[in-house]
């Protein structure tokens, strides 16, 4: 549970008023000793290194990150929930790609993502953004907004109508204060049997339907600027015991599609 914690919780994110949040602290907040948490940190950048390592083994996949749209010197900014907050993640596999791949460009990668956000909590994001000056910002979305309160027919978290205008509002706000390139990825699917079983999940009242999450994704299809269609990764090793979050297999095949879709733009 605390490998879990540490992967998926970065309360630094969230904590910044305090004036920085060093590791000693952050140790102790998971019940660790500096060198233990550190050690654990480290663990999970080398899993994510050893993914977008074994990624490019392909020469085909490694030619198309050759071909993504990034030009040398840029910043690229994520915004998200937990499935891009996660050490694991496919923001963090697209770090390791250029770093691996392209290291004489020198881009740059800052994720934003918090576990947890609804796309609502994510627009207290927009006052930070320019700070970071992102010339690329990948957005990802709408997984929470999804989950459904009380029963599976229970309201949703944030409603389907709510969600397009957060979604709208931030992308017209961050364009008109960055100018940053604007790329969505849509929410990935869940496995409804092993979400409906997890007992955190049922004792919670807290449900998710594939049904909302495609809808979600429906919405980002409709939008003009380029959207990654994540919904394709569904296969049951792709998924942790929760069916919600993604396992290292899942968040590779979500970084794998990502190059597949950005490398033709």
């Amino acid at each position: 549970m605390t490998e879990r914690l540490v992967r998926f919780q970065h309360p630094e994110k969230t904590l910044g008023y305090l004036g920085g949040v060093d590791d000693e602290r952050l140790a102790a907040l998971y019940g660790l000793d500096v060198a233990a948490y550190q050690q654990l940190r480290t663990g999970l950048a080398e899993r994510a290194q050893a993914a977008a390592r074994d990624l490019l083994d392909d020469d085909e996949f490694a030619a198309k990150v050759d071909k993504l749209p990034f030009e040398p010197g840029q910043r690229i900014v994520a915004i998200g929930e937990s499935t891009t907050d996660d050490l694991l993640s496919w923001f963090e596999i697209l770090r390791h790609l250029l770093a691996l791949r392209r290291p004489a460009d020198d881009i740059t990668c800052v994720n934003l993502a918090v576990s947890g956000h609804s796309s609502t909590q994510a627009l207290t994001l927009l006052p930070a953004l320019p700070h970071h000056a992102p010339d690329w910002i990948l957005c990802m979305l709408g997984g929470n907004d999804a989950q459904r309160l009380g029963s599976p027919t229970g309201p949703t978290l944030v409603s389907l109508t709510e969600t397009d205008r957060n979604l709208t509002a931030l992308r017209d706000l961050a364009g008109h204060r960055t100018g940053a390139r604007w790329v969505w990825l849509t929410p990935t699917l869940a496995d409804e049997a092993r979400v409906a079983a997890y007992p955190h999940f049922q004792r919670a009242g807290l449900t998710w339907a594939n049904e909302d999450l495609t809808a979600i994704g429906d919405l980002l299809r409709q939008r003009p600027e380029p959207t990654v269609d994540t919904r394709t990764v569904t296969d049951p090793d792709r998924h942790l015991d929760d069916g919600l979050h993604l396992s290292l297999a899942g968040q590779r095949a979500v970084a794998a599609t990502l190059v597949e879709t950005l490398a033709t733009l």
